[in-house]
């Protein structure tokens, strides 16, 4: 019988400065940044999942940004407003998420977390407690 899983995300993002892309998503989404060497260190930033085991990228492209993910939180407008200072914005409240921009174009939405998901991983979350 065959298997998969989710791997990881590339996160693709047109921008002139890949670091400051890759400091966005690593406070966005509490996970240190690490350079890569070589050449691959001009074109790539890997994010460190240590809670999933995830292998996350940010990449320079010169396509249109793209990914998307959904970003779980016990408050939603507390969750909006921290990433709102990190350069997101508000693009429109949908049923009970909200979808939001990332300084480099991508799309992603805020949601609920339910109560078991989040009483497990509380102490996890960056800003949490």
């Amino acid at each position: 019988m065959h298997h998969s899983k989710l791997a990881g995300f590339i996160i693709d993002c047109q921008t002139a400065d890949l670091q400051q892309a890759a400091d966005f998503w690593s406070a966005a989404l509490g996970m240190p940044a690490r350079a890569l060497p070589g050449e691959e260190g001009g074109k790539y930033v890997q994010l460190h999942d240590a809670q999933h085991g995830l292998h996350i990228e940010v990449q320079k492209v010169e396509h249109t940004s793209r990914v998307h993910l959904d970003i779980a939180a016990d408050n939603i407008e507390a969750e909006v407003k921290r990433l709102e200072a990190l350069g997101a914005k508000r693009v429109a409240n949908v049923e009970t998420w909200v979808v939001m921009e990332a300084p480099t174009g991508q799309r992603f939405c805020v949601v609920r977390a339910s109560n078991a998901d989040f009483a497990t991983r509380a102490n996890a979350w960056p800003g949490s407690g």
